[in-house]
C-alpha cells in the first residue's frame, strides 16, 4: 500500500481540478489523493468522479456545503489515519502549491522531521503574484504569531505541510477550535508544543491563476486573536498529547 496521502479542499475548482489530479499522479514516488468536496454548485464533484473511474488512487469525500478549510482538513486527516496512511499532506487545488513540491516536504519528513511545511518566508519573501498589501499581511502575521508564541516558524499560516502519522495522531482533532489561518497555526503550535520536529522547506507560492480565490478578511482576525488563546492554554497546560483507549 501507498503510504502518502494528500488532502486537497474543493469549492468551485472546476478549472483546476483535473490538472492538479493528473500532476500529482505523475510523481515519483506515489501519492495517493483525498479531495473535500464542499458541495460545488460548478460540478467539480463530478469531473472528480469522471476521474475516479481513471484513477484508482483518487478518494473523495463530498460534504453538504462549506464548513470551513479546517475542518476539511479534520476530516481528510482522520480518513487518512484509518485508511493506514504514514505521511498525509495539505494542499491547496489551485496550484499556488507546487504539486512537485510535495516530493520534498515527503524527504523531509523521511529524512526525519515529523512535520515539514512548505515555507514562503524562511529564505526572504517568495510570493508571486500576490498584491503588496496581502504579502505584508501574511508577512507580518507570522511575524506576529512568532512573537507571541515563541515558535521558531517563519510561515506559520503556511497551508502546504506533510504530517507523519504519530504527529497527528498524538493530536486530539476533535478539539482543534479554528478554521482559517489560525487553524494552520494551531495545528503547527500544537505539534510544536507536544515536542515534534517542524522543518520549514522553502517554496515559491505563486497565487492562482484560474478560479477564484476563497480568502477573506476574517481570517486574519481569527488569527490574531487566536494566537492569544493557543498561548494562553500552552500557559495553562490545555495542550496534552491524545489520550489513547
Amino acid at each position: 500500500m501507498n503510504e502518502r496521502l494528500v488532502i486537497i479542499p474543493t469549492y468551485n475548482e472546476k478549472e483546476n481540478v483535473e490538472n492538479i489530479v493528473r500532476c500529482v499522479f505523475s510523481l515519483d514516488p506515489e501519492f495517493d489523493i483525498l479531495i473535500i468536496e464542499d458541495n460545488s454548485p460548478d460540478g467539480t464533484a463530478d469531473i472528480v468522479k469522471s476521474l475516479q473511474k481513471e484513477f484508482p488512487r483518487l478518494h473523495m469525500l463530498e460534504r453538504k456545503g462549506k464548513l470551513g478549510l479546517g475542518t476539511a482538513y479534520i476530516a481528510g486527516f482522520k480518513w487518512g489515519l484509518e485508511h493506514g496512511y504514514n505521511y498525509i499532506f495539505e494542499m491547496d487545488a489551485d496550484f499556488s502549491h507546487n504539486p512537485h513540491d510535495l516530493v520534498r516536504l515527503y524527504n523531509a519528513c523521511a529524512n526525519g522531521s515529523d512535520v515539514a511545511i512548505g515555507s514562503r518566508y524562511v529564505t526572504g519573501v517568495n510570493v508571486v503574484n500576490w498584491p503588496m498589501g496581502r504579502v505584508l499581511m501574511s508577512y507580518f502575521a507570522s511575524k506576529y504569531v512568532r512573537f507571541i508564541t515563541g515558535m521558531k516558524i517563519h510561515d506559520s499560516t503556511a497551508g502546504f505541510i506533510c504530517y507523519t502519522r504519530k504527529v497527528l495522531e498524538s493530536i486530539d482533532l476533535d478539539h482543534i477550535r479554528f478554521k482559517g489561518y489560525a487553524f494552520q497555526i494551531e495545528m503547527k503550535f500544537t505539534a510544536w508544543t507536544l515536542g515534534y520536529k517542524l522543518e520549514e522547506v522553502p517554496i515559491i507560492f505563486t497565487d492562482r491563476t484560474l478560479g477564484t480565490s476563497k480568502m477573506s478578511g476574517g481570517i486574519f482576525t481569527e488569527a490574531v486573536f487566536g494566537v492569544i488563546t493557543m498561548k494562553l492554554r500552552a500557559l495553562f497546560g490545555g495542550i496534552k498529547p491524545k489520550k489513547t483507549a
